[in-house]
């Protein structure tokens, strides 16, 4: 599970359980992120397909707001399953593509099936319930809000008396 948090500098955005007491452990997704980018050879990296494709994301901290966009395309906004559940924010997508030619003499079918899921940890800071969501152009936005006492102030100046 990842948290909407700065990434390291090895772009990992995995929240690892540093605070407990039996240590530092990768989390499910950043074990399986690890598995399928540095555990296989590069030779069966270019042609091994499992189905299973983790679209790129960008997380943007602003001021009064977080920002998520994910690269998607060729969808459609019926294919996104969106949901928060005890401040997990989870993003998955099921498709399924079946296709039958019937000729004179031969049938062609192929089908195909694709998914994916991310999920995030959202900061207790994020309004749960103003998050915002939209698809253009094969990119998936979301706007996560900021709880207003968690809004960064602009500098005041403090009078010497």
């Amino acid at each position: 599970m990842s948290t909407l948090v700065k990434a390291p500098k090895n772009g990992s955005l995995a929240k690892t359980n540093s605070g407990s007491l039996t240590g530092t452990f990768p989390t499910w997704s950043s074990w399986i992120d690890d598995l399928f980018n540095n555990d296989l050879p590069s030779i069966f990296r270019p042609n091994f397909n499992t189905g299973l494709s983790l679209p790129m994301v960008n997380i943007i901290e602003l001021d009064d707001a977080y920002h998520v966009e994910m690269a998607v395309p060729g969808m459609k906004k019926s294919d996104f399953h969106i949901e928060i559940d005890n401040q997990v924010l989870s993003i998955s997508s099921e498709i399924e593509n079946n296709e039958e030619t019937n000729e004179d003499n031969y049938t062609r079918r192929e089908f195909g099936y694709a998914s994916f899921k991310r999920s995030f940890s959202l900061p207790e800071t994020v309004e749960e319930d103003k998050i915002k969501a939209n698809y253009v152009d094969g990119i998936l936005k979301l706007e996560l809000p900021k709880k207003e006492e968690a809004k960064r102030q602009p500098p005041r100046k403090i009078n010497i008396s």
